[in-house]
């Protein structure tokens, strides 16, 4: 029996739970073929970044954290660059970086072992085909969070969004079989997870070609043991009456939704090719609201599209008051190669002073109504589950269902546990917390109907 060293992988991970949930296949795969993982880039024998590609800020981050890298690698450490950025640039990244060997796509994780076998021997790999078939189901992913799973049902996207690089670097829509997703959630529940993290690019639209997403959000709701169900990101256009139906009678369903709107205005969502108008938008909110009167939303938006008016600009902001978001992720509209987007007349640029003026402008405004918001629940009494310690070492940070952060006193020992918490202040965006003494938190899965 050999008593070498067993190979060490660090894998640094950007952009969003997608990428989180790539990250996790990447160690399970690695682990089968003997790797331990690290947590630290210092002396590992393998540095993967996983990239994202949706803004070129993204992209530039990672070719700048590259270059830092350089001073963790030993002799032979093999550096690789996986995901949305891999794909999208394929060989183009090896001639930004000599020191990188390694570029593999989303689809090709499965190849990372014998990459690195011939990286080792001086070859530099490139794997960036699409694998219309390939769902990882035979791989044991090595989960990092230990509160939530991150399990994703659907890869790929047939959106063609004239902004997003998306189905460029993830290819066309395609959903795991309902059975299989059904099955890793029941494994992840064995091991003490109760929080369940749908991830699909339209999740809503999933269909495996017998089950659609009422179907899936049913089945998941009804494992055993699964106390809270969200997922991400959704379409507005794929709220069919059966998936809105689901939300009513599966008690797992979180009241916290991720819905991007992108832009308020008509004119632009239809530029944007997001197939839906402002007010088709804000009745799916309504509808949503009528079978979870509780349900907190919040949202993506780009300011400064080509071709953007004042006027479009206001009906934006009017459109995040009346749809009463919690919080939103704000962005100056970044031009993406090969997007149908930086095909539109020059003349249509909105000036970059112009897009940061709306923007932060657009800032203050969700900011000011996620307070208003806050404010209004100190006092009040809801579950929490603690998910780990805070930055500052001193508390505990923990989540309401409807996705609010709250810090409340506790060691270690408490983490992915449920408690009652009164709401005692808010920073505007952050809760601090008090636990409710002789009350439990037991809030479980209401029964099915039907």
């Amino acid at each position: 029996m050999s008593n070498a060293p067993r190979p060490t992988v660090y894998i640094e991970t950007y952009g969003c739970q997608m990428n989180v949930a790539d990250s996790e296949l990447m160690y399970g795969t690695l682990a089968a073929q003997g790797y331990d993982a690290v947590e630290s880039p210092d002396g590992a024998d393998v540095i993967l970044v996983n990239t994202c590609a949706i803004r070129d800020h993204a992209e530039q981050r990672v070719i700048g954290r590259l270059g830092e890298l350089r001073r963790h690698m030993k002799a032979d450490t093999i550096v690789g660059v996986t995901g949305c950025m891999a794909q999208r640039l394929g060989p183009r990244l090896l001639e930004k970086a000599r020191h990188v060997s390694l570029v593999v796509g989303p689809d090709g994780y499965r190849a990372l072992p014998q990459l690195l076998d011939g990286a080792r021997n001086g070859e530099r790999g490139i794997f960036t085909t699409f694998d219309l078939e390939e769902h990882y189901e035979d791989v044991t992913p090595r989960r990092t969070d230990p509160v939530k799973a991150w399990i994703p049902v659907q890869r790929g996207c047939d959106y063609r969004c004239t902004y997003c690089i998306v189905p460029h670097t993830r290819g066309p829509e395609r959903s795991r079989k309902l059975d299989d997703v059904v099955r890793e959630v029941r494994q992840v529940v064995e091991t003490g997870t109760t929080e369940i993290v749908l991830l699909g690019q339209t999740v809503n639209s999933y269909n495996d070609g017998t089950h659609d997403f009422a179907d899936l959000l049913r089945a998941v709701g009804a494992v055993d043991g699964v106390r809270r169900l969200r997922y991400t990101s959704p379409h507005p256009n794929d709220f069919t009456p059966r998936v809105i139906a689901a939300h009513a009678e599966v008690g797992a369903v979180c009241e916290h939704m991720h819905l991007p709107m992108q832009s308020g205005s008509t004119r632009v969502l239809k530029r944007m090719l997001r197939r839906y108008t402002r007010e088709e938008f804000l009745a799916c909110v309504a509808t949503l609201r009528t079978v979870m009167p509780s349900l907190v939303l919040t949202t993506d938006i780009i300011v400064g599209f080509p071709g953007e008016t004042d006027e479009d600009f206001e009906e934006t902001v009017s459109a995040v008051v009346e749809a009463g978001f919690s919080d939103a992720f704000t962005f100056k509209f970044s031009p993406r190669e090969g997007t149908p987007a930086t095909r539109l007349p020059a003349e249509d640029t909105v000036p970059d002073d112009v897009a940061g003026e709306r923007l932060q402008r657009l800032i203050q405004v969700v900011r000011a109504q996620s307070r208003e918001q806050n404010l209004a629940l100190l006092g009040t009494r809801t579950e929490v589950l603690i998910e780990r310690l805070a930055r500052d070492g001193e508390l505990l940070m923990g989540r309401t269902r409807d996705w609010k952060t709250v810090l409340v006193p506790g060691d270690a020992s408490l983490v992915n546990t449920y408690h009652m918490v009164e709401l005692t202040g808010t920073t505007g965006s952050t809760f601090t917390g008090a636990f409710v003494k002789d009350e439990r938190a037991s809030r479980q899965p209401l029964p099915m109907a039907g």
